[in-house]
């Protein structure tokens, strides 16, 4: 729908928001286009940390879907990265639209600083959280269970899954689909919420 590069550019829309946030590498633009069933509506890259805007997607007429820009390996100037990393916790702790927060993980590796973090802080703020640990189709069987108990470290509601073969894709929808009908949802187009 559209890009902002800080909160006063949001959409002034009553539409309930998820965000998708995570390490630069960690598969979230692509996880986006696998939930959503089209490819290319987020951008994706090989080069890690493209997103440099909070790109906002309407998910049907009740839901809007938030692609925030990584944070980790993105190779970018130290003054820009300190741009993007206010305007990304200005919209994570002031956006009143957002109702909950997808912390997309490559399960292969354990949740550092930076998850456990943004997870207290949604936590304390009362939004919805999900961990999402991605390319779990890169796992062994006897890995899977290892990897769900570090990522539950964060939340307990975690689910591995694959944009590549869609593992994990319908149990994300059935609860992006909960925290939607949760949060009383209003048509697009509808009056202004102050973001």
């Amino acid at each position: 729908m559209t890009s902002a590069p800080s909160l006063a550019g949001c959409p002034r829309w009553e539409l309930p928001e998820i965000a998708f946030t995570g390490r630069s590498n960690a598969g979230k633009s692509s996880l986006i286009n696998a939930l959503t069933a089209t490819k290319g509506l987020a951008r994706t890259s090989k080069t890690p940390g493209r997103t440099r805007l909070l790109n906002f997607f309407a998910a049907g007429e009740y839901l809007a879907l938030v692609d925030l820009p990584g944070y980790g390996y993105a190779r970018m100037p130290e003054v820009e990265a300190t741009k993007v990393a206010a305007m990304t916790s200005e919209y994570l702790d002031s956006r009143r639209n957002l109702i909950a927060l997808v912390v997309v993980i490559d399960a292969r590796r354990a949740p550092e600083r930076e998850e456990f973090a943004l997870v207290e802080a949604m936590a304390q703020s009362g939004r919805g959280i999900l961990i999402a640990g991605t390319k779990c189709d890169k796992l062994k069987r006897s890995e899977r269970a290892t990897a769900s108990r570090r990522l539950a470290q964060l939340s307990r509601d975690v689910i591995l899954c694959s944009a590549l073969d869609n593992e994990g894709l319908d149990d994300i929808r059935r609860r992006l689909l909960e925290w939607s009908r949760e949060n009383a949802p209003h048509p697009r187009g509808a009056a202004a919420k102050e973001s």
